[in-house]
């Protein structure tokens, strides 16, 4: 007789979060008392969901809680992510419509760098030995121009499992209106070739734009087999260590989904760490009364902005990842793999703290976008990294502390970040070591200015209309030196600052949208036929997220456009199904707002028309309130000599905590040490906290007046 199995222990109500970032892996939960507690570990980059567990049970023990009390765990990670930018996805194989091989090559006519002869687009993610034709046609609206030939279809199969590949994406011309042929390949790949990871682009991306349509469902199949890997390990670490192994993961657009959804679609997790860095401070800033603000989050091995505007997130579902900047932005592209898929709006360059600092062959300083990640780390770590980075020339400069980071988890040894800053650039440049170092930290806020002003002058905003939120193990060094060069004249640096992203993940709501293609102008489209897909997109995520109609909030948007333009505006559908002449007239006139908002003009005599709908479900899952700032007792106050600048020098600089703070306003030069991270205080700047626990960091307007167009 068999033996029963085992029932699964009751489990508790808290709910702790997992962010993976480039050196370290961040934990939070919320206490019972409202209060956070928060653990950083060192990435595991040789087995990250070892990290992710060990974080976890570490936290854990360090609350006194039992693995049984945690009842959810919620993660993002950059396993996507890095599978593109460092070439090692699934070796990725593409079946698409005879004549249209090459769209991955052909890519848009726009470079990123306009006046470079030299650029070089960067290599296909599917090579052309692995791109297979098939004979078959489909128009625009759906109608077969030409049958789909099984036999071309079989020969590629063959061909592909020759070659070995582990991922097949299939896109065909005009799917979006017809699947059917795609759906038949689907059959024959998952008949003859089983285990080989396939997406179709009726399932990935059913909208109109071929290469955009492609190049999604490419990275789709490249990142699945290792995302799929990594979240297999993980749900294995979690039971083993007694947690729950059915988890949540942050997606790009900012809600979070089952873990066992991105298996099918693990494009949609490209940007989540990101994202949910940027949940994390939109609930911070609406917190303190800001609706305005820059979320600046910077890293280990990336420094990311994005913007919140009236309280509210901006987002884009035309994004690139790669090509040294990641973004959404219409006025910068080709330089990277284009994702279509909803994100938040957020820009990325290759400037963290363990960004490698080096020269050119013409000997100029360079910073990134190569990283020491957490292995080997920084030189200073003492854990083999014998190359500068950000963190070194930190070092150097006084700002951190010379003894160990996080709290006392990572011993340091700032000889080793003098001899390798020194010998790197201090010495063949002719300088001294402390203006090299200071070099470093002025050059990295060079370029993270790109990111910003990606997502602000990119836009039509002026970055000195918003406050600043630093986050991230190093937003708290470096935003004051952003800040004064962007002309912003306030740094908000909230709690656990240092692990916001983490904290981001247990703040947001499950979410899931979908999208199809809808090309008809919206004073000619019949209301049946936007009523007919809507009702289709609701079917989806509602199934998606096996709930009823009366559990979800459902959102509808349009992408709209001006007849014969290449790009759309993406709008409320507040009218629903209702389109009556005045609701098309109220439509055309928010969408002209947007667009003179976004590009300076309106086209008056020019059809607008639909391109897409979408259908976003949400369920409210985010904690209601944040956590509480848990007052403590101010540590004593310590000095170190720090350097700021030519202007300044080496200051003896007072090292306090959060809680001194307490006592009211602090001039600065001060250095703010805390266990998630650090936060600094130049001499011309003041530090206050709020009744939430957030540091305030105000620049001198006089300073900062003139910043941006300096900087321009």
């Amino acid at each position: 007789m068999p033996q029963a199995e085992t029932p699964e222990p009751a489990r508790g109500a808290l709910r702790i979060a997992a962010d993976i970032g480039g050196t370290f892996t961040d934990v939070a939960l919320i206490r019972g008392d409202g209060t956070i507690a928060t653990r950083k570990v060192a990435s595991t980059p040789d087995d990250y969901a070892r990290g992710v567990a060990e974080g976890i049970l570490e936290l854990v023990a360090v609350e006194t809680l039992a693995p049984e009390e945690i009842g959810e765990v919620m993660h993002a990670c950059t396993v996507a992510t890095n599978a593109i930018l460092e070439g090692k996805g699934a070796r990725t194989a593409l079946i698409t419509t005879e004549g249209f091989r090459d769209v991955l090559e052909m890519r848009r006519i726009r470079v990123p760098k306009l006046y470079d002869p030299l650029y070089e687009k960067p290599p296909a993610l599917s090579p052309r030995k692995w791109r297979f034709e098939v004979e078959e046609r489909m128009d625009f609206r759906g109608a077969v121009l030409t049958p789909l030939s099984e036999a071309s279809v079989l020969a590629a199969i063959e061909a592909i499992r020759a070659a070995g590949v582990d991922a097949v994406a299939v896109c065909l011309l005009h799917a979006y209106a017809n699947p059917a042929h795609e759906r038949r390949i689907g059959e024959l790949l998952a008949e003859h070739l089983p285990g080989v990871y396939v997406s179709l682009s009726v399932d990935v991306l059913p909208e109109i734009r071929e290469y955009e349509r492609t190049s999604t469902t490419v990275i789709n199949s490249f990142v699945g087999p290792p995302v799929k890997t990594y979240l297999n390990a993980l749900r294995d670490r979690l039971a083993e260590a007694g947690l729950p192994s059915d988890f949540f993961m942050m997606h790009s657009a900012g809600g979070i989904v089952d873990a066992r959804t991105v298996m099918a679609k693990p494009a949609q997790i490209v940007e989540c760490g990101p994202a949910a860095g940027v949940i994390g401070a939109r609930a911070v800033m609406l917190d303190v009364g800001h609706g305005d603000a820059i979320a600046f989050d910077m890293g280990g091995t990336t420094a990311k902005a994005s913007l919140i505007e009236g309280g509210q997130l901006l987002r884009a579902d035309d994004y690139e990842v790669g090509g040294g900047i990641s973004l959404s932005s219409k006025l910068a592209k080709g330089g990277g793999y284009a994702l279509k898929l909803p994100v938040i709006d957020i820009s990325e360059v290759g400037a963290g703290g363990g960004s490698i600092v080096w020269r050119d062959r013409a000997g100029a300083l360079k910073v990134g976008p190569m990283s020491a990640g957490a292995a080997p780390g920084p030189a200073c770590y003492g854990t083999g990294g014998t190359e500068p980075t950000v963190t070194d020339a930190n070092m150097v400069l006084g700002f951190l502390n010379p003894e160990a980071l996080a709290g006392g988890a990572v011993p340091v040894d700032p000889e080793l970040s003098r001899a390798a800053l020194s010998r790197v650039v201090a010495e063949p440049m002719g300088i001294g070591l402390d203006e090299a170092a200071h070099g470093v930290h002025e050059l990295v806020s060079t370029v993270m200015m790109r990111a910003v002003k990606s997502v602000t002058t990119f836009r039509g905003r002026d970055p000195r209309d918003f406050a600043m939120i630093a986050f991230g193990g190093n937003g708290g060094i470096h935003s004051v030196s952003l800040a004064r060069a962007l002309g912003v004249t306030e740094v908000i640096v909230p709690p656990g600052a240092g692990v916001l992203s983490a904290l981001g993940l247990l703040y947001a709501d499950i979410e899931t949208s979908a999208a199809s293609a809808l090309l008809a102008r919206i004073d000619a489209v019949s209301a049946e036929a936007v009523a007919n897909g809507l009702t289709a997109l609701e079917n989806q995520v509602l199934h998606e997220l096996s709930r009823g109609r009366d559990a979800v909030e459902l959102i509808h948007e349009a992408d709209l456009r001006y007849k014969g333009q290449a790009f759309e505006l993406t709008l409320p559908l507040d009218e629903g199904r209702d389109l009556t002449p005045e609701a098309v007239a109220r439509l055309r006139e928010a969408f002209e707002l947007a667009h003179e908002r976004a590009y300076g003009y309106r086209l008056a005599d020019t059809p607008v028309e639909f391109v897409s709908l979408r259908v976003t479900a949400q369920v409210p899952k985010g904690s209601g309130a944040l956590p509480e700032y848990r007052k403590v007792a101010p540590a004593p106050e310590r000095r170190r000599q720090v350097y700021f600048g030519p202007q300044w020098g080496r200051i003896e600089t007072a090292i306090i905590d959060r809680a001194a703070l307490a006592a009211g306003p602090r001039q600065g030069p001060a250095i703010i040490e805390e266990y998630e991270g650090t936060t600094i205080v130049p001499p011309d700047c003041s530090a206050r906290i709020d009744g939430k626990g957030n540091i305030i960091l105000t620049l001198p307007a006089a300073t900062a007046a003139g910043a941006l167009e300096a900087a321009e």
